[in-house]
């Protein structure tokens, strides 16, 4: 399956779950994460179904003043 990370296409099998792609990607919490531009929540981070051509974001806080 393909998929685009970050605006980087990245190869993998179907059986793994969002949150593993991502870790694998190199993704460390905190994160929040959508996909194809929908939210997804974090309580659905392990079970949210990926499909090929789909698109990641991997968005982290950022700290200012």
């Amino acid at each position: 399956m393909q998929l685009k990370i970050n605006g980087q296409t990245v190869e993998t099998s179907e059986s793994r779950s969002l949150l593993e792609i991502v870790r694998d990607f190199g993704a460390t919490a905190p994160f929040a994460l959508a996909v194809n531009g929908q939210f997804v929540p974090k309580s659905q981070h392990e079970s949210w179904v990926l499909s090929d051509q789909d698109s990641i974001e991997i968005l982290s806080p950022v700290q200012g003043g």
